[in-house]
């Protein structure tokens, strides 16, 4: 790596983190914007459609939302006729579907005709309305709620979609990891009022389950009441309040009080243009990622502070009423309707123990206490088999409920440097610490989980990332380079896991210097900063480090650098992109490459000083 352009590289840098930190709000964090969704747009749309059905005297309150939000839908139809879940994402069953029967709900074939024609088309071309079952097989998470609005929208009949056990929300949460529910667990206000509007629009024929049906309405609809934050939005997500306002309209109850608050989150949401986003903001990740990427010097000491201050205020602090979760962990945004998960806590266990080293020098009483309580969160959320869930432990019939590679390595992350550094600070007490000792067992379980959840290519597939050009939709590239964080961080580079892991990532570099989410896709600047990221370690792969370098450099200096990719996963595997990823991803990269050439400098100029070797050349151009 003697051949890198130091100078070259601190002006990337500089132009980058310039850019990450003009995004910053006045109190030093960061709020992002989500994409736009023709999905969340599709839905917001029919609920409001159906509340304004119910409760005619406020259509014309609805009237300019849903001509709005159809007309934005018209305008970003692709050319074979579909949708995907973003501006830039390809075409797919789900979200066509979902467009499709807004256009048809809202009956005006004079404005709306040419755009579902071309819509029903697509969909035909696809295997119809019976496709959205195949492409979720048995995970009734989202294929049950789009086949749904189709039945609301007069498309389907509802028989052709099987019907949610609603009844099932009487129990206590720690009652469902045991029940194999077809839903994963974030998704129980969906199964209460799906179950419902199934139930009250064609009940079961036996009297005994209709009967049993009908005396679970009041207190799962209670249920329901409680699991609704402050906000209005389930999860701060536009499709899964859209789904339960407009279940709870088709049954008459527009009025009960889960629809009218999920109708002003609704109104409060919808941007300028017409359309709604797939959540309301991932404010407290993207802060996190983009303090974890900055240089210490590009971050001041009442930025620190005030970052530090704000991150301890997001941490739950009580029995979390949506999936039981106990106190300590982050959610991904700062809003009510975010849920303590197992990324977001790692990262602000990482961004607040950087935080506490930048900071002047008066640590907050809170520091060590809140540390503590998200550590032990972490551990008490791991699964048997080594790996971490998302949400709730012990939850595996479904995907998004299972452990993930991903979200293991960034808890492994966590546990480690908290590990350090509370050794640092308790280095003159006396006396074992228990938490210690679980954190031991812990990190050896996950990267026992690691090693036998890699596949026999070398990668790791992460949950919430993907590709839409991969054959798959998976994102190895992704998953591989959080992995590879951990082996970093956790001085394991030379295992075995972790070598197989490199030398894939680094045989999947495209001819132009950059990475995709595989082998043989577009490269990407987030997938791209993110590999070279996980490469710089390894001194064998200083050459393609050095072209992916190259690669991101000429981004950024002709300014494209900020344009995103949908490679988010939110629930349900529904594509976003986030206008700060690429932006944090560059900074975080050429932050490393950087300390990487400073410290390599320093043992060359010791070496050299001490006669050991001849000293280097200050700088040689990097190769174009």
């Amino acid at each position: 790596m003697n051949d890198w352009d130091r100078d070259r590289l601190t002006q990337g840098y500089q132009l980058a983190s310039s850019a990450l930190k003009d995004e910053a709000a006045a109190e030093g964090t960061w709020v992002g914007e989500l994409s736009s969704s023709p999905l969340s747009t599709a839905t917001a749309v029919v609920a409001l459609q159906l509340v304004g059905r119910d409760q005619p005297q406020r259509q014309s309150e609805f009237k300019d939302l849903i001509s709005q939000g159809l007309n934005w839908l018209v305008e970003c139809q692709n050319s074979d006729g579909g949708w995907g879940d973003t501006s830039l994402s390809l075409s797919n069953i789900s979200t066509t579907t979902l467009v499709y029967s807004s256009f048809h709900l809202a009956q005006s074939p004079e404005k709306f005709g040419p755009a579902a024609e071309r819509a029903r088309n697509y969909i035909e071309s696809k295997g119809g309305f019976d496709a959205i079952k195949q492409r979720y097989g048995k995970d009734h998470t989202f294929s049950v709620p789009i086949l749904t609005q189709c039945a609301l929208a007069g498309l389907i009949s509802w028989d052709q979609l099987p019907p949610l056990p609603f009844e099932l929300g009487v129990f206590p949460h720690w009652f469902y990891r045991w029940m194999s529910l077809p839903v994963v667990s974030y998704a129980l206000p969906a199964l209460i009022a799906i179950g419902q509007v199934r139930h009250h629009l064609a009940p079961s024929r036996n009297p005994l389950i209709r009967m049993l049906r009908q005396m679970a309405v009041k207190p799962t609809l209670r249920r329901l009441k409680t699991l609704q934050p402050e906000s209005g939005g389930f999860l701060e997500a536009t499709p899964l309040t859209s789904f339960v306002t407009m279940s709870l309209a088709a049954m008459g109850q527009s009025a009960h009080p889960v629809a009218e608050r999920g109708v002003d989150f609704l109104i409060a949401s919808v941007r300028p243009d017409g359309s709604w986003p797939i959540d309301t903001n991932l404010a407290t990740w993207v802060t996190t990622l983009s303090i974890n990427a900055l240089r210490p010097e590009s971050i001041s000491p009442e930025q620190a502070k005030s970052v530090l201050s704000w991150l301890l205020k997001q941490q739950n602090r009580v029995v979390h009423p949506y999936t039981n979760a106990a106190p300590g962990g982050w959610a991904w945004t700062d809003l009510s309707g975010g849920v303590p998960d197992a990324d977001d806590t790692p990262g602000a266990i990482l961004a607040l123990l950087k935080l506490d080293e930048l900071g002047s020098g008066e640590r907050s009483p809170e520091l060590a206490p809140a540390l503590r309580a998200g550590v032990q969160w972490l551990l008490d959320l791991q699964n048997r088999d080594g790996g971490w869930p998302t949400f709730c432990r012990g939850w595996g019939a479904l995907p998004f409920d299972r452990s993930a590679p991903d979200l293991t390595a960034h808890a492994l992350r966590a546990i480690h440097a908290w590990q350090l550094w509370h050794r640092a600070q308790q280095a003159h007490s006396a006396g074992p610490d228990p938490l210690l000792e679980r954190v031991e067992q812990a990190a050896s379980a996950g990267f026992a989980y690691l090693a036998q959840t890699q596949h026999p290519d070398g990668t790791w597939h992460p949950l919430w990332f993907g590709n839409q050009f991969a054959p798959d939709e998976a994102n190895p590239v992704y998953g591989v380079a959080r992995v590879l964080a951990a082996y970093r961080d956790t001085n394991r580079l030379p295992d075995v896991a972790c070598q197989f892991a490199c030398d894939w990532l680094a045989d999947v570099q495209n001819d132009d210097g950059g990475w995709g989410g595989t082998r043989n896709t577009p490269s990407s600047v987030e997938e791209t900063a993110l590999a070279v990221e996980a490469l710089l370690p390894i001194e064998k792969y200083a050459a393609r480090c050095r072209r992916g370098l190259e690669w991101l450099l000429e981004r950024i200096e002709a300014g494209t650098f900020r344009q995103p990719t949908p490679i988010g996963l939110y629930f349900a595997k529904l594509w976003y992109f986030e206008r700060l990823y690429p932006i944090i991803f560059v900074v975080s990269t050429f932050a490393r490459a950087i300390d990487r050439s400073e410290r390599r400098g320093a043992e060359r100029h010791r070496a050299g000083s001490e006669g050991l070797v001849p000293p280097y050349p200050p700088r040689m151009g990097m190769p174009k």
